[in-house]
């Protein structure tokens, strides 16, 4: 009798134990963060594989809607608002469709965050729609990938990839209002970021005069910052001053040297080797 229950006990463990097996999914998921903007956007999908099969049109049928993905829905958040197809959306999150054809796809950013399947789709809950045109990839992309790509301050693109298929999503933010604003509102306060909007001004093409009189203020403020003074010498130049920004140079270089900051030192000489051509 103790022989027979010794030998369930042990069959039972057999079974949890077969139960608790753990095996890779077939089809993972990737969740992607990227800052963009003054904030950040992040995507959740999940990614199945080619694996010897026909997709776009078998597969993933064309004309119909797609989760993009496998699995779960795919969700898109944007933590600030950002302008998709000339549609402005409000920072949250939201459900990331297509409906992939031949020659292009109809991308869907919508309230819903639970689409699975065709019949889940309600196109009263679309925030937008974009036509993006198809591109043919030399190489395959074995597993359906998704990623954020040419990403700039205010623009990035989410590309969207698999067999030998791509398209691609522009996104872009106002930018350019909101830091503005934070300046305006930052200089009447004591602790001023002249540095910062100094370096704003400079790297997007706006009134270098104002940015020069913000690097002085900084200046003083820190005169042994020599990545201000290196910084102000790059702003003479762009003024055409030549001798004060070799001078800002020679200065920034001396400060690095003391500060045994080799970096600087050798962005100062770069500098003023090109000054003097």
């Amino acid at each position: 009798m103790r022989k027979h229950v010794l030998a369930a006990i042990a069959a039972c463990s057999l079974f949890i134990a077969d139960a608790q097996l753990k095996t890779p999914a077939p089809s993972p998921t990737q969740t992607l963060k990227q800052d963009f903007g003054l904030s950040s956007v992040e995507l959740s999908y999940s990614r199945p594989g080619v694996k010897g099969r026909k997709i776009f049109g078998d597969l993933v049928p064309f004309g119909k809607v797609w989760r993009t993905g496998a699995n779960n829905a795919t969700t898109i958040t944007f933590a600030d608002e950002v302008n998709i197809g000339g549609t402005k959306i409000k920072a949250g999150k939201y459900g990331l469709l297509t409906i992939p054809d031949k020659k292009s796809w109809i991308i869907i950013i919508t309230k819903q965050t639970d689409v699975t399947s065709p019949a889940d789709y309600k196109a009263d809950q679309d925030i937008v729609r974009v036509e993006a045109n198809t591109m043919d990839m030399e190489n395959k992309t074995e597993t359906f990938t998704m990623q954020f790509a040419n990403v700039k301050p205010s623009a990035c693109e989410l590309h969207i990839m698999w067999d030998k298929t791509a398209v691609a999503l522009p996104i872009s933010a106002d930018v350019e209002t909101k830091v503005m604003a934070q300046i305006d509102q930052l200089m009447n306060k004591d602790n001023r970021p002249y540095f910062n909007a100094a370096m704003y001004y400079m790297d997007n093409g706006k009134d270098l005069n104002q940015a020069l009189a913000w690097f002085d203020k900084a200046v003083e403020m820190q005169p042994n910052a020599f990545w201000i003074h290196h910084q102000r010498a790059n702003c003479l130049a762009k003024l055409g001053k030549k001798d004060e920004a070799k001078a800002a140079a020679e200065k920034s270089k001396a400060l690095a040297a003391e500060q045994k900051n080799d970096d600087y030192v050798k962005l100062n000489e770069k500098l003023l080797a090109e000054l003097e051509k």
